[in-house]
């Protein structure tokens, strides 16, 4: 059954006080699942007020009572897995199997948070005169606003709102209008936890007008958001103009460096599924595959018989492995990339084209031989699309990895120890997996760099993120 849809301010989950909807579509079959309920200027003003005002006492709350309920919150997630994932797939698209992961990294995520809250140590710093005592203390930083995507409905929500919560700021979380029956069933669970009322609101609308009126209150110190960068930039300038301590997390690019020593059997059996898993939907996907020229035609002929072998389908479908992409904008990017590829001469070895009678579907696509002046080299695709292009010298290719404004994730593949290690710290990016995909984890940063954004989330560094260090200087009279 799928999620009933609410706003939650100051504790109470109801609709928006001018009745203001939007359908919410299923992408795999374009039926209506139900109305996204907008909140009014009115509403987002009651949420503003509701998290200022429980902002003294939750600061206050210690860090193991917080701790608690982010642990029971946490506990009901897994109780609830199973309904979460459900309504996940039913309005994002992704294999079932998939939305159930996510859920279980949401656990994890809020459960690292839960300790990591108990661990926001100060410090004490050797001074220069008998008497004087000199500390650092954290603290938290206040109202933060946490504005999410639809690809991730549940971990985006959940990265933002652990981490506020256990650094003792009340949350605000805009989710998206495309996916929020996932925001709902995930915030029922920190509310039925015992998150006290205006310490977690949730709220929908046109994302430009929440964003200008959340930001423009001036009630806001720490925003954090997870998108475009287009959409980051716009952000960054609104809040400037009020010094909001940002995180932001953009788009990438992510480069695959595939050397001739390579074992292929392990990056083909890493890369396919990592390249297609949600449809290609996912930030940190693989999305430039550059293969040394002494194995380009194996790895393509290999690569591209795994992408045939996908199953793709409706994701309640146990047997799918790629749903739907999330919506008709993204069908209609994935049709231009493939022109502009064919334009330039590219091979497309399979997929290239829209497929079903409904829903969203685009078939798993690889190209070989692809230019660096084709679109999708420069351009994050976002989507099931796999570019494959030669190279024949380290330094080239580490220019052409780094050549683009974004840094988010990237990722090589080599036996040799001497060129992994140069590789770590020559790569203009975020996050670097080496010989595996494995960069996003509930105790690992989360962030990138250059246009990719600035801040992280995750691990420690998370935590801090929701944090202010105050220094104090003290002697006695």
């Amino acid at each position: 059954m799928y999620e009933k849809l609410e706003l939650l301010i100051d504790g109470e989950w109801r609709q928006g006080s001018e009745g203001k909807t939007e359908p919410v579509v299923n992408p795999a079959t374009e039926e209506v699942l139900a109305e996204c309920p907008h909140a009014s200027v009115a509403d987002m003003d009651q949420a503003l007020d509701a998290a200022e005002r429980a902002f003294p006492e939750w600061r206050a709350t210690s860090a193991w009572d917080r701790s608690a309920i982010l642990r029971e919150a946490a506990r009901l997630m897994m109780e609830r897995r199973q309904h979460i994932g459900e309504t996940m797939t039913l309005e994002q698209g992704k294999p079932i199997g998939d939305s159930l992961g996510e859920v279980d990294r949401c656990v994890e995520a809020t459960e690292w948070m839960a300790e990591e809250g108990k661990r926001a140590y100060g410090r004490l710093i050797p001074t220069r005169m008998p008497g004087q005592r000199s500390m650092v203390l954290p603290e938290p930083i206040g109202v933060s606003l946490a504005l999410t995507p639809w690809n991730f409905p549940a971990l985006m929500p959940v990265r933002k709102a652990a981490a506020g919560l256990a650094a003792g700021c009340p949350m605000i979380v805009k989710a998206s209008e495309e996916t929020p029956g996932t925001a709902v069933a995930i915030l029922r669970c920190f509310t039925d936890a015992g998150v006290p009322n205006g310490v977690l609101n949730l709220v929908f609308g046109v994302p430009d007008q929440v964003s200008r009126h959340m930001i423009g209150s001036g009630k806001i110190r720490k925003l954090s958001f997870t998108g475009s960068i287009p959409v980051g930039k716009h952000l960054a300038q609104l809040a400037a103009e009020y010094m909001i301590k940002c995180t932001l997390e953009l788009g990438g690019h992510s480069p695959v460096l595939v050397f001739g020593d390579a074992n292929l059997d392990t990056v083909i059996s890493q890369m396919v599924p990592f390249k297609y898993r949600n449809a290609g939907q996912v930030c940190i996907s693989p999305t430039r595959f550059y293969v040394h020229d002494s194995i380009h035609d194996e790895f393509v002929s290999r690569f591209t018989d795994a992408a045939k072998a996908l199953k793709i389908g409706d994701g309640m479908d146990p047997e799918t492995q790629m749903g739907p992409m999330a919506n008709d904008r993204r069908v209609t990017a994935m049709e231009e990339f493939v022109q502009d590829a064919r334009g330039h001469g590219v091979e497309i070895t399979t997929g290239g084209s829209r497929t079903g009678n409904q829903g969203y579907f685009f078939e798993p696509t690889v190209m070989a031989d692809v230019p660096e002046d084709a679109a999708i080299m420069s351009k994050e695709p976002f989507g099931p699309l796999a570019p494959i292009s030669k190279f024949t010298e380290f330094e080239d290719v580490v220019a052409r990895a780094n050549g683009l404004p974004y840094g988010l994730a990237s990722y090589c593949y080599t036996a040799d120890q001497k060129r992994a290690d140069k590789l770590a710290n020559s790569l203009e990016t975020g996050m670097v997996g080496v010989n595996n995909f494995m960069v996003s984890m509930a105790e690992t940063p989360f962030g990138g760099v250059k246009e990719s954004g600035y801040g992280q989330e995750g691990g420690i560094e998370g935590l801090e993120a929701y944090l202010n260090h105050k220094y104090v200087s003290q002697t006695g009279m």
